[in-house]
């Protein structure tokens, strides 16, 4: 039987961050490995890949945050066929590899963490980031915060950490596993944490279907959902997250 991803143009795929250890290390070779089709990864957070898309950018296949997910099958752009939601993440903290690590039971402690570090690390775009931005507002702390905060546009913010520029990263838990020279602290308090979830769906009018469908299959495949594990996600019950087609 012909296998429908062999071919020599890649497959694109268009990721949140959120994912990128998982797919980069795991998923995406083992994809390759199996079908013979390259898959090219465009890693952005979910706000730049809408901000690309808008600018007329297109790909086969895409993981974003679930409700942006939405707005574009609502809108055409991706197909609701096949799509549904696959992973959930927390908000973390990170230290140096060498650092203590300070307490984080309570939004008390995590408010003496922040302020007392030299710097914190956090993302303008990210969905951590704008939730992080909107959390100093509402414990009252964003101006002595900001003041002395590392901000970066996208990327990862433990990497803020291991150039000596934050005594602190916020990210998703997932994408601070990445960074190597960083250790987690652990996650934001319950009062505090948010909870981001991920969804995957093809391009609507993606050329290739047939190779996309059977991306898109495979990121949520066992192999996939064992990476996501391991790469500090929460795999989603697909009987509660698949969306009817």
């Amino acid at each position: 039987m012909t296998n429908p991803t062999r071919s020599r143009t890649p497959l694109v795929l268009m990721s949140t961050l959120a994912v990128q250890g998982a797919l980069a290390e795991e998923v995406l070779p083992a994809f390759e490995a199996q079908f013979g089709s390259n898959v090219e990864p465009v890693f952005d957070p979910t706000n730049v890949l809408i901000q690309r898309i808008a600018q007329g950018e297109r790909a086969d296949v895409m993981i974003a945050v679930s409700a942006c997910i939405e707005d574009l099958i609502a809108q055409g752009v991706l197909s609701p066929h096949g799509a549904r939601q696959i992973v959930r993440t927390g908000i973390g903290v990170a230290v140096a590899h060498d650092a203590p690590l300070p307490p984080l039971a309570t939004a008390g402690d995590l408010r003496h963490a922040l302020l007392d570090a030299r710097s914190v690390a956090y993302s303008r775009t990210g969905a951590s980031g704008v939730y992080f931005a909107d959390l100093l507002e509402r414990m009252g702390i964003a101006e002595r915060i900001n003041a002395k905060a590392t901000v970066i546009p996208k990327g990862l913010t433990g990497e803020c950490i291991v150039r000596g520029e934050a005594d602190l990263a916020i990210q998703q838990l997932s994408e601070l596993a990445i960074v190597k020279g960083i250790r987690i602290a652990g996650p934001l308090p319950d009062e505090v944490q948010s909870h981001t979830r991920f969804s995957i769906a093809a391009f609507a009018h993606a050329t290739r279907r047939p190779e996309a469908e059977a991306l898109l299959n495979w990121l949520d495949a066992p192999l996939a959902r064992s990476a996501y594990v391991r790469h500090g996600l929460e795999c989603l019950d697909r009987s509660s997250s698949e969306r009817s087609s």
